[in-house]
């Protein structure tokens, strides 16, 4: 090798610890951090509003218990203008946040651990982007549906067969996922990504918030992961109507109005849990 493409070499490496270094310099700002924080208030409300809405379905009342159904309550809201173009600004501060963890997180860390913490990184980045993408349609007066957006992706798959087997492996993921947010509220783990916890009797009850919203919360990934499945399998993406659909065929089932009821209050206790989880959260 060559004296000029070893000079190269170590001139690229620089660069990219310099741009990494800018990176990291970036996160530590007061500001960028109080936003991203605030980003977590933001999905709290998305949360507490969707299982109040999917409260009310069990109850009878009609609604649609899904983002842009949770959002466009949130914009006819008397300061719902404002709340909906804060709430853009915060999820898209996180979302930015956790999409440079994802380049940068984790240097000084082991390789494996390192790959792992940069892909759960850059899977927030994408939850939270899809939160800011439905705030910013309706902060813009172009409001978007949820549920019309996951039958005409699914029905854009469906059109040939490897998007068929991408969409199958797309229900499959979810489930997996539902299953691992079942499992991080059963045995307590998600409190790693924590830096704490309120004292006493608040503490307790952030505990329970955080269990009963992570089982919910699994739960609710989960069966639209399945219905997924089922649209996939059934070639028919009417079926597929992402998170509404999902929380509305628990009606169908025996005992599913009760399901639904339990689903939705455990939104709730997500919603709530991730208000004090944007003061708490480890970043």
């Amino acid at each position: 090798m060559g004296h000029d493409q070893v000079s190269g070499k170590g001139a690229a490496s620089r660069a990219a610890d310099t741009a990494e270094d800018a990176v990291e310099d970036a996160q530590e700002s007061k500001t960028v951090r109080t936003l991203a924080r605030s980003g977590f208030v933001a999905t709290g409300l998305i949360h507490l509003l969707i299982g109040a809405i999917a409260l009310g379905v069990a109850l009878g009342k009609p609604g649609q218990a899904d983002q842009s159904g949770a959002v466009g309550q949130l914009a006819k809201t008397p300061a719902g203008s404002v709340l909906v173009w804060c709430c853009l600004v915060a999820c898209a501060v996180l979302a930015l946040y956790m999409a440079s963890e994802a380049l940068v997180g984790g240097r000084h860390l082991g390789k494996s651990e390192r790959l792992k913490k940069r892909l759960k990184a850059a899977g927030q980045a994408l939850v939270f982007a899809a939160a800011a993408s439905t705030f910013g349609s309706f902060a813009l007066g172009h409001p978007t549906n949820t549920s019309e957006k996951s039958r005409a992706f699914s029905a854009q798959l469906m059109s040939n067969p490897a998007g068929t087997v991408l969409l199958a492996a797309i229900g499959a993921a979810l489930i997996i996922a539902g299953g691992a947010y079942v499992f991080l509220g059963v045995t307590l783990r998600y409190q790693k990504a924590l830096r704490g916890k309120p004292s006493g009797l608040p503490g307790d009850a952030f505990t329970v918030l955080g269990v009963f919203g992570y089982c919910a919360k699994g739960v609710a990934l989960a069966a639209v992961g399945l219905l997924v499945i089922v649209a996939t399998f059934q070639h028919d993406p009417s079926q597929q109507g992402g998170l509404d659909a999902a929380l509305k065929a628990f009606m169908d089932q025996p005992f599913g109005v009760w399901v639904l009821a339990g689903v939705g209050l455990g939104l709730i206790a997500y919603g709530v849990f991730s208000l004090f989880r944007a003061r708490y959260q480890r970043l």
